[in-house]
């Protein structure tokens, strides 16, 4: 299951279910749409501290589909990056290789953006992944929350769960995301983006 070509993907957020549904937590949630795809579950990798997956993804018609590890952190957001990292040791996978999904206070609410490599924009998942892995040229999936409203704190905003009308629109997002992530191991960052960002 080692190999250069093959993708790790970890959705970001805080354990248990306190901050289940949460904004923060969206990147989890992108993950646990794609094990449900492909059938399968999360399990603790204690190597880790992770809870994690070995699937085949993107099944194109005659072709077996992408090798992929699946992944959340079992620690929290800020400290995200050494159970990241010791996942990717584990499985010998290069930096070039993780896709990392994650919330965006920066675009509005459902926005889906893909890019390589950059700052972290102020989220604390992301500085620790950076600063673990010594390295930013990871891809990321930023999932729109929106800024928010009057003078609400941004972590409390992306501490606190979705509204109603946007817990509306949210199964359809995530599945967008999932979407979004097959098309990144079937045909690469630069064709996913075309289609993603001229949709």
């Amino acid at each position: 299951m080692q190999g250069e070509n093959m993708y790790t993907v970890v959705g970001l957020g805080n354990p248990g279910p306190k901050y289940q549904k949460t904004r923060h937590n969206v990147g989890q949630m992108v993950i646990d749409e794609l094990v449900s795809r492909v059938g399968t579950k999360l399990s603790d990798h204690r190597q880790s501290n992770t809870r994690a997956a070995s699937a085949r993804i993107g099944v194109s018609p005659g072709t077996p589909g992408e090798q992929v590890i699946l992944g959340v952190s079992k620690s929290y957001m800020n400290t995200s990056g050494g159970p990241v990292k010791a996942l990717m040791g584990y499985f010998n996978a290069p930096v070039d290789t993780l896709l990392v999904v994650h919330d965006e206070l920066d675009l509005p609410f459902g926005t889906l953006k893909l890019k390589r490599g950059g700052g972290e924009g102020g989220h604390n998942g992301l500085k620790s992944i950076s600063q673990s892995l010594g390295n930013k040229n990871y891809i990321r999936l930023r999932f729109g929350v929106g800024r928010p409203p009057g003078r609400q704190d941004p972590a409390d905003f992306v501490l606190a769960e979705f509204s109603p009308s946007e817990r509306k629109e949210l199964p359809f997002l995530i599945s967008d995301a999932a979407d979004a992530v097959v098309d990144v191991l079937e045909h690469g960052l630069e064709t996913a983006q075309m289609r993603l960002h001229t949709a």
